[in-house]
């Protein structure tokens, strides 16, 4: 028997989110990289109280990667023109919109 937020369509909606109902997620994420070191978190439906997922938590060791990560990120985002960075601006822009 599946539950009230199966029906709505929970599992698709993680799946395409990249999630797997049935595996402990990754909970951190540079953008490129998931990872997470932290303990695991059991996330139920408010909706009839099934489990929806797992994820492990943030430690201050992941949260510190992800800064380092930004940091030398920012370096070659701040080097390029900015007409360039307001192209890729647009592009994101774009794609939310065709959600």
């Amino acid at each position: 028997m599946s539950s009230i937020a199966e029906k709505f369509g929970i599992n698709q909606a993680l799946k395409d989110l990249g999630l797997n109902v049935d595996q402990v997620n990754n909970g951190t994420s540079t953008g490129q990289e998931w990872f997470s070191n932290g303990e695991v978190i059991d996330s139920y439906s408010p909706v009839d109280g099934a489990l929806i997922g797992k994820v492990k938590s943030t430690t201050k060791e992941d949260y510190n990667q992800v800064i380092e990560t930004a940091a030398e990120a920012f370096k070659t985002w701040r080097s390029m023109p900015s007409p360039q960075r307001g192209e890729i601006v647009r592009k994101f822009n774009d794609e939310l919109r065709r959600l």
